[in-house]
């Protein structure tokens, strides 16, 4: 990979096409196999801008770097004409992409796909969901990608038709300016996935404990770890529950973290 500068950035003639620019990034780094399968459907839609981050940034949620310096690299990994590496997290990339690197605004932003769920709470750590959260604070309709499996060898195509459907989808109708999708993807072979559903976020979280162990020298290190438990497993209109039953599920998410109800709450008391 080659350093570059500002006078690299100058890609007038990419953006005479008509088509959709589309800008592609994630959190487990610009190599791994998930955002590779995600370039090659957003090449069928638009022009490709890959901005990614240069090694795996998982869990760093809405992060951005304000203690160090960002740094750019070009990569010929996707084969497409912008494909940058950069050294700081999902959202930095975001930023760094519309803000520093493209000359429009993109058609859409698309992040992932992911090794792991992002369902239910996991969207307010994830790295990739924030990416796409941040496309749509920046004014592009954004979309979240994740496959509910870790293993290396996961299975990226089971989904492929299905994955296509939803950024059609998004192209061709407007989405609330602010909301983005977060789409997660059950393990499951093509012929088992039964469809897409528009879902709510489920109530659940991870009751967590830190394992306590000690180091050769007797001193304490931990290690986090917990279980996920989803705390309505009855509700049938939850991305928990679609997932649970062979759906694709989708959630429309936005970054207004007020508790509307409780402000009408207090209002009428006070």
């Amino acid at each position: 990979m080659a350093f570059i500068n500002k006078l690299d950035l100058v890609f007038d003639n990419y953006f005479m096409s008509d088509k959709p620019l589309i800008l592609v990034t994630n959190d487990d780094g610009i190599f791994s196999p998930g955002i590779k399968h995600l370039v090659e459907i957003a090449k069928q839609f638009g022009e490709v801008v890959v901005v990614a981050p240069d090694k795996p940034q998982s869990g760093m949620g809405h992060a951005i770097t304000i203690n160090s310096t960002l740094r750019l690299e070009k990569t010929n990994y996707h084969k497409t004409t912008i494909e940058l590496a950069c050294n700081g997290t999902p959202v930095d990339c975001v930023k760094m992409a519309v803000n520093n690197i493209l000359k429009k605004r993109p058609d859409l932003v698309v992040s992932g796909i992911n090794h792991g769920s992002n369902s239910s709470i996991n969207v307010i750590y994830s790295g990739t969901m924030s990416a796409a959260i941040e496309g749509a604070l920046e004014g592009s309709p954004s979309i979240g990608f994740s496959l509910c499996d870790y293993a290396l060898e996961a299975d990226f195509e089971s989904s492929t038709q299905h994955l296509k459907k939803i950024i059609e989808f998004a192209l061709k109708n407007k989405m609330p300016k602010g909301v983005c999708y977060n789409v997660n993807i059950p393990k499951l072979r093509t012929e088992d996935i039964k469809g897409i559903k528009f879902v709510r976020q489920a109530k659940a979280n991870w009751v967590e404990r830190f394992d306590e162990r000690k180091d050769p020298y007797g001193r304490s290190y931990f290690w986090l770890t917990g279980e996920f438990v989803n705390f309505e497993p009855e509700a049938t209109d939850t991305d928990e529950y679609a997932l649970s039953q062979g759906y694709i599920s989708v959630v429309p998410t936005q970054v207004d973290l007020t508790a509307h109800q409780h402000l009408m709450e207090v209002k009428n008391k006070l």
